[in-house]
């Protein structure tokens, strides 16, 4: 399948709740050379709404996603479901020739990402992840600074995201089958991902995880979504691991949806290197040695775009998440989030929640 210059990159949309209205289809809908000619959700009545609201005019209207494999005519497709169907829906979409970005978390377990990793290598189709945190302008500052050598070798990293009480109530979100997890699986993979790409280290060697179960049961829970119900909340409430990569660097992660902690942060990373770090307490800030003195350098942030990225200055981080991936699809521009990446978060992961369930070291 090669798509012309001039040509629109029709896209078939598949899983038509939350993530999907609230990041993917209004994104793509901003970008000219696009366009959506398929929706398809379990509930007939999201992928037409999705239709009306996104779609072009003759757009079609699945419940049966194969069904929307079959139009040859569907350049992209993103599949937007639960985790759990992450796996085999782009393996399928792979195989009957489409592109895929396929939304975050790669996979439910590791053996599945590999499977969508292996299905991209074999059918020669681009595969993305959709971590758009890589695109915050802080986090491709910070990126650009490690590439250039500022913070020397990065040896320490904490990636943090952590809420004080905002479980998703709606959708699966709670639901372990479904999801594969919980608050780790949901918000600590973007704060690991962003970790990792900033550092360029992708070899993990062992990691040591515990996970909580402790407010799930809590009646009295102050909820900014609502309350949740404890006979659905099968996950776990919050989840912590060190990761030690093989040359011996050392990342934190904590990830809550509800923890008695008044130190929140979500998709948050600090690094530490031989000649520097950084963190994002308050904005970016830079730390270093100069002049046998100990500085600290605030970046300002708000002067529009970065000289280092490709897109609009006007653009969200979701915006430019979907313009890098069309532009890698019609352009052949490198893939900001490689599916080997994703398939590494998804490794660390399994090894927390593996390490949290025996109750020792899981190794690599």
């Amino acid at each position: 399948m090669s798509i012309a210059p001039s040509d629109k990159v029709r896209i078939g949309i598949i899983g038509c709740g939350g993530i999907a209205n609230g990041k993917h289809m209004p994104s793509l809908k901003q970008l000219p050379n696009v366009e959506m000619v398929a929706f398809c959700d379990l509930i007939e009545e999201k992928a037409v709404k999705a239709k009306k609201d996104f779609g072009t005019p003759d757009a079609d209207v699945y419940v049966d996603y194969k069904k929307l494999l079959e139009d040859k005519s569907i350049d992209v497709v993103h599949v937007l479901t639960p985790n759990r169907a992450h796996s085999f829906i782009t393996v399928d979409a792979l195989e009957a020739g489409k592109h895929v970005m396929c939304e975050k978390p790669m996979a439910i377990n590791s053996a599945e990402a590999k499977k969508m990793l292996d299905a991209a290598k074999r059918t020669g189709k681009l595969l993305t992840i959709g971590y758009q945190n890589r695109q915050r302008k802080e986090v491709l500052y910070l990126k650009h600074a490690a590439d250039e050598g500022k913070f020397g070798e990065i040896y320490y990293a904490k990636a943090t995201a952590i809420r004080r009480r905002a479980v998703p109530t709606w959708g699966v979100f709670i639901n372990e089958y479904e999801q594969g997890g919980g608050p780790l699986i949901d918000i600590g993979t973007h704060s690991l991902d962003m970790t990792l790409w900033v550092m360029n280290n992708y070899k993990p060697k062992y990691c040591l995880g515990t996970t909580f179960h402790k407010l799930n049961n809590d009646t009295d829970q102050g909820n900014i979504w609502g309350p949740w119900d404890p006979a659905k909340f099968t996950t776990e409430d919050s989840a912590f691991g060190m990761i030690v990569m093989e040359n011996g660097a050392t990342i934190i992660l904590e990830s809550s949806w509800a923890l008695n902690s008044l130190e929140t942060r979500e998709a948050y990373t600090s690094i530490c290197g031989t000649k520097g770090g950084a963190d994002m307490l308050d904005g970016l800030r830079f730390n270093y040695v100069k002049d046998n003195a100990m500085c600290v350098e605030k970046v300002d942030m708000s002067a529009g775009g970065v000289a280092f990225f490709a897109g609009n200055a006007g653009d969200s981080d979701s915006v430019r998440e979907a313009r890098q991936w069309i532009r890698a699809v019609t352009e052949g521009t490198p893939l900001t989030v490689l599916p080997e990446q994703a398939y590494t978060v998804s490794r660390i992961l399994e090894g927390i929640y593996e390490s949290a369930k025996t109750g020792t070291v899981y190794n690599f």
